[in-house]
């Protein structure tokens, strides 16, 4: 029997364990009672093994993420739209016959984060963004509000493995650059005119070291006040626009 869902939520143990089992649709984050045991045990265990996000949570924010009080202590968030394939994202630009400019995120977890950077991406003209599949934030119905319809035109991928993708990305012929904490140059100093792909890290820890030595170049936003880096967030918005900037005032990347 077909279980309790919407467009973006599943609901009720059963159905999110059939869900978990079947892989038919990816969970990008299980939310469950605090405190609870039992059934809701297996539920945390098989989303973990999957490496999907879990969190915990009071009984009335279940009801608010359900829409309902049926919620049997746990809700699952599943993706808001659909992912793109790699191969078709790499082909983007080559259709519109614009230099490639890509985003890669490595382990993004704040849906808001992710979606104001899809708002970033489609102000600045990024072609498309590439997320591992496992710990990190999807299409969530969260992600897709704070992108404010930047999801029906800046097509995502996701990825097994993200540094087999950005191997993938520059065999394309398109350089990486990964935007470090500190230590890397000044995005103004670097050319960013040519077919490039930015990569920004997680909130907490940046750039996975394995995810760093991929990329071909490290730049760092320099920092002069007391606060020692930018929210991810803002600063892909500043490195966005210096790709653009720099991009503008090149006629030959117009």
């Amino acid at each position: 029997m077909e279980g309790p869902v919407s467009d973006d939520r599943v609901w009720g143990r059963n159905p999110v364990l059939a869900l978990l089992r079947s892989g038919s649709r990816r969970a990008d984050e299980v939310a469950v009672l605090a405190g609870a045991r039992g059934p809701i045990s297996e539920v945390v265990a098989l989303a973990r093994r999957a490496g999907i996000k879990v969190s915990y949570r009071t009984r009335d924010q279940l009801t608010a993420i359900a829409g309902t009080g049926d919620h049997q202590g746990v809700v699952a968030r599943v993706a808001a739209a659909d992912y793109a394939d790699l191969e078709d994202l790499l082909g983007v630009p080559a259709r519109r016959r614009e230099v490639p400019f890509f985003l890669a995120l490595d382990q993004i977890q704040d849906p808001r984060n992710f979606g104001a950077l899809l708002r970033t991406a489609d102000a600045f003209g990024v072609h498309g963004v590439v997320l591992p599949k496992h710990h990190a934030v999807g299409l969530t119905e969260a992600a897709a509000r704070t992108a404010m319809g930047a999801v029906e035109f800046v097509g995502v991928a996701r990825a097994t493995n993200l540094v087999s993708a950005l191997e993938k990305i520059k065999e394309s012929g398109i350089w990486v650059y990964g935007a470090a904490t500190d230590g890397g140059l000044p995005p103004w100093s670097v050319d960013l005119k040519g077919p490039l792909c930015l990569v920004l890290g997680s909130e907490g820890e940046g750039l996975r070291p394995l995810v760093a030595r991929a990329c071909d170049v490290l730049v760092s936003v320099p920092m002069q006040g007391g606060v020692g880096s930018l929210n991810v967030a803002a600063a892909g918005a500043v490195l966005c626009y210096e790709v653009a900037r720099q991009r503008a005032r090149d006629p030959k990347t117009a």
